[in-house]
């Protein structure tokens, strides 16, 4: 089958996180036989934000890493009734423009030969929910959620006709131990700052308990202001910038441990909802310190495959133990491991979308309806 992909960037994970999974599963799909292409805005921010940093054009950077994925970029011009005549399955992400979500869902719903879902990997249908709430998704036929709590607000709201969790997962062929590497540092955070949504929590779960101890820390990321770069030198922790998710599993390796801090909407306003980090950080056998979050939905096995803080002396007391406990290490590292293995690879997630295509069939959306 032909599967295509309306994403915000393939090419770019500059603040996308997207990315980082629609690569692995693209390349979990065709590993089992199936044509995968990503479509992307021409004027994309991520990618835009990407080429502002200098260097390698991000078109060129990204065939040099993933030589295998194909991509093409869309403007006004573009003949999507064309690129969609000749796919299987077209997936739409949330963060493609209204407009086009909507036009795409019109050629389903004409007779397109394909079958539509929409993926929704963000929680912006709680916090931008008119927003989202304006998209005419009456052509599609199912709704991908990355999370349980996320699909209850679309099933209690009546988008679509069909609502699959459908979890992001971990890139087992780029996100793997890295056990030749010496690790020479202790703690890494990789993520964001973001707008404001877990200020307050990356100050108690990072970065006081990392001064506090005087830990030999790094954090990477991007869109920090120049409060928290102060923050971040006052407490002896170095600060890299962005980093490619390719080279991120190196950046574990290199060091003895990490933290997830989760925003504050998925804590919130859905609850049970890991974002990628955690499934990549796992796949990579780097033992995790998690601030608090539900896992609902029970995908992983905390106290086992991640430490749970429950504030900031707790967090403390943790990383004390990760920095002093190489045995503690290897249990946490293995059983996050052996999770992901088992549940949590883009491989697993592949199988999942197959299924869920072939239970439906390629029908047109009337007779799918019926």
């Amino acid at each position: 089958m032909r599967f295509l992909f309306y994403t915000h960037s393939l090419v770019s994970d500059w603040n996308h996180g997207n990315a980082h999974f629609l690569r692995g599963l693209m390349r979990a799909l065709q590993a089992k036989g199936h044509e995968t292409l990503a479509l992307e805005p021409a004027d994309g921010w991520s990618r835009a934000n990407l080429a502002a940093e200098g260097g390698t054009p991000p078109g060129e950077r990204f065939a040099q890493a993933f030589p295998d994925l194909l991509w093409q970029d869309y403007g006004p011009d573009f003949d999507h009734e064309a690129a969609c005549a000749d796919a299987d399955v077209v997936v739409v992400h949330e963060w493609t423009d209204a407009a086009l979500v909507g036009r795409i869902g019109r050629l389903r719903g004409r007779g397109g030969r394909f079958l539509l879902y929409f993926h929704d990997t963000h929680h912006r249908a709680v916090s931008r929910q008119p927003e989202i709430a304006g998209l005419h998704l009456d052509g599609y036929d199912g709704v991908l959620a990355f999370g349980e709590t996320l699909k209850e607000r679309y099933l209690a709201a009546g988008w679509g006709r069909q609502v699959e969790t459908f979890h992001e997962a971990a890139d087992v062929a780029l996100f793997k131990p890295m056990p030749d590497v010496e690790p020479g540092h202790e703690l890494v955070w990789i993520g964001n700052w973001g707008d404001g949504e877990r200020s307050a929590e990356l100050q108690a779960y990072l970065v006081r308990p990392a001064c506090r101890l005087g830990l030999d820390a790094t954090v990477r990321g991007v869109r920090y202001p120049a409060g928290a770069l102060a923050s971040l030198r006052e407490a002896g922790i170095r600060y890299g910038g962005w980093i490619a998710n390719h080279e991120v599993p190196r950046a574990f390796a290199r060091h003895l441990f990490t933290v997830h801090v989760p925003r504050r909407p998925y804590v919130e306003a859905l609850p049970g909802i890991p974002t990628i980090r955690v499934f990549e950080a796992l796949a990579c056998g780097i033992p995790l310190i998690s601030a608090p979050w539900e896992d609902r939905e029970g995908l992983f096995r905390p106290g086992r495959d991640y430490l749970v803080a429950r504030g900031e002396d707790e967090m403390t007391a943790h990383m004390r133990a990760l920095r002093h406990d190489p045995e503690l290490r290897r249990d946490l590292a293995a059983s996050g491991l052996e999770t992901i293995l088992s549940c949590h690879t883009c491989d697993h997630r592949a199988d999942q979308l197959l299924g869920l295509v072939a239970r439906h069939g390629n029908q047109p959306i009337a007779e799918a309806a019926e």
